[in-house]
């Protein structure tokens, strides 16, 4: 690997401070704002040219295109976090023992000091295209478009996400479908007549149970009634209710199944109406999307004299979701080492960043080298994004 710069533990830590020490709540505009000044300085400070900044919904992101030929190696991360303004009051940023303390520093921030340190490293980044975003932990209401169309331009996609526990990457992240179930009855007299009304809370039951039922353990598919409401009165038959579902799934074939069962569900009371709004959010990352990558990546860590690589599937949900939706080639989780992210005690691991942001910046090489081909031909776009169905 030809470097340009050398690692330098200063220059690192000098610059997670800088983003760890300006709060970036996703729910506030002005903050996430803010943010983006700073990650947009301490990334041109390293890449030696200043970023696109992209404003959708009010909500600020960034975009990197190096060199001037068409991008060939997409780099994904967010800059916003889950954690309020105020946090650093209680955690500041902190270095001890080999440990990084703060909000944010492990989901993701810790990534992004990463890739602006492993493209510094490289004499050549022709072809790169570097997006950091700032609604990710929302869900990516306003950054998904901008996602999709850059993934579709690269032939790979690396997601700068914190790591799986051990340091293992993320080669597969269930999909996400989420749905509002609202129940609508007949309002009477519990006392007097109830016989009269049709009661909407029996209904969100009878609902609730066929949903839950939905659920396939064997193929990794959870579907979860969650927040649930009804009625107004304690002596009044509920005319109405609802709840809402959690759905996650491994395959877009059972993201598929799951969409057409919550799509047909009727009501069990005569009388009653169901009503479904919502649907699939993010597609699955299957490991078809990122085994080839990964492979590549076991070889080049060994070459490196790393520990060797290993992978998980996770869970939750990413932006790695949207690339790997579609058809690009997509490893995540080649950010930080630790743990506790949107948790107390969030760390970061300090002897293990130099060997993961060398890995980084020679994965980048050899893609552009040797551009890794698609999976298939054809995409796996999802056909809804969650819209409210009638």
């Amino acid at each position: 690997m030809t470097t340009r710069v050398a690692f330098s533990f200063p220059a690192f830590l000098s610059d997670l401070r800088e983003l760890v020490e300006c709060e970036s709540p996703s729910t506030e505009l002005a903050a996430v704002a803010r943010s983006a000044d700073v990650v947009a300085r301490v990334g041109a400070a390293r890449l030696g040219v200043l970023p696109e900044r992209i404003v959708l919904d009010g909500r600020t992101h960034l975009r990197w295109r190096l060199g001037t030929g068409p991008s060939r190696v997409l780099l994904v991360g967010h800059h916003d976090t889950v954690w309020p303004t105020g946090t650093l009051a209680t955690t500041p940023f902190s270095v001890e023992d080999g440990v990084v303390r703060g909000p944010g520093c492990f989901d993701m921030l810790t990534g992004l000091v990463m890739t602006f340190h492993a493209l510094a490293s490289l004499a050549d980044v022709d072809g790169v295209t570097v997006l950091v975003t700032g609604d990710e932990e929302l869900g990516s209401p306003s950054s998904r478009g901008l996602i999709e169309d850059e993934a579709r331009l690269a032939s790979a996609a690396l997601v700068l996400e914190a790591s799986a526990d051990g340091g293992a990457l993320k080669t597969e992240r269930k999909g996400v479908s989420l749905y509002d179930v609202r129940l609508v009855g007949r309002a009477a007299h519990a006392g007097l007549e109830p016989e009269l009304g049709v009661n909407a809370t029996l209904e969100l039951a009878h609902q609730a149970l066929a949903v839950a039922a939905l659920a396939d353990p064997a193929l990794g598919t959870t579907v979860t009634p969650t927040a649930a409401r009804a009625g107004t009165t304690t002596n009044t038959v509920p005319a109405e209710g609802s709840f809402s579902v959690d759905i996650r799934v491994r395959t877009l074939a059972e993201q598929d199944r799951v969409d057409a069962a919550m799509c047909a569900l009727v009501p069990v009371q005569p009388g009653a109406l169901v009503e479904v709004s919502g649907g699939p959010n993010r597609p699955p990352l299957e490991e078809s999307s990122a085994a080839a990558l990964f492979a590549r990546a076991r070889v080049l860590a060994a070459e490196l004299g790393l520990p060797e690589l290993t992978e998980a599937g996770v869970g939750g949900a990413s932006d790695g979701n949207f690339t790997a939706g579609v058809g690009t080639p997509t490893l995540d989780g080649l950010g930080a080492v630790g743990g506790g992210a949107h948790a107390a005690h969030e760390h970061v691991l300090l002897d293990a960043v130099p060997g993961r942001t060398a890995l980084l910046a020679r994965l980048v090489e050899d893609l552009l080298a040797r551009p890794v081909g698609r999976p298939s031909e054809t995409t796996n776009d999802l056909q809804t994004s969650g819209a409210a169905r009638p």
